[in-house]
């Protein structure tokens, strides 16, 4: 029996990976429609039965993840019964996909200005909403701590987790220990 994990992934799918790794490694503009179709195995033209543009697919590709932080973010919080709890687990959660994706952080961080504008408007969005998952438990554990310091302490862990790509030096076990520690003794000590 096939479940959903063991499927392979959908064509579309396998483009948005594909094209991760490569915007990744040479940056949007220094990959074209046709070395992405190469990677994928079909032409270039035969890319544009799945995405309307390259446009398209970094569109995709960054407004997809940031859906998918906030919702799983917000799922991981309600879950817990408590702040303390709460962040430990949108910690876990974070560490766990900043381990995977990193070819994504990295297209976050220097594609960024080449989303089309309705797709950074709506990544801008998402990623404000997902700061407010974190900001609103913050507060609940440090009850003195203003709006705008919460926010900050969000980016602040953020940073430091989505350094993955720089500063993966060990492996994947290791390095997701080390991130869980730092960042939840970061975000528990007094503010």
């Amino acid at each position: 029996m096939t479940t959903e994990q063991d499927a392979p992934p959908s064509r579309r799918q396998q483009i948005l990976d594909t094209a991760a790794e490569l915007f990744a490694q040479r940056g949007f503009h220094g990959v074209s429609v046709a070395d992405l179709g190469a990677a994928c195995g079909i032409s270039g033209p035969a890319l544009y039965k799945h995405f309307a543009s390259k446009d398209a697919v970094l569109a995709e590709m960054l407004v997809t993840i940031s859906e998918q932080l906030l919702a799983v973010g917000r799922e991981r919080a309600a879950a817990t019964d408590s702040p303390a709890a709460a962040l430990e687990a949108l910690v876990g959660w974070h560490v766990d996909f900043a381990l995977r994706h990193r070819a994504l952080i990295v297209v976050q961080d220097r594609d960024w200005e080449s989303l089309p504008p309705a797709a950074r408007e709506q990544v801008r969005l998402l990623q404000r909403q997902y700061v407010e998952v974190w900001a609103e438990q913050l507060r609940l554990l440090h009850p003195d701590l203003g709006l705008g310091a919460a926010r900050a302490t969000a980016h602040a862990a953020f940073g430091l987790i989505n350094s993955t790509p720089h500063s993966g030096l060990l492996d994947d076990a290791a390095m997701r220990d080390l991130l869980r520690a730092m960042a939840v003794r970061a975000l528990r000590a007094d503010a």
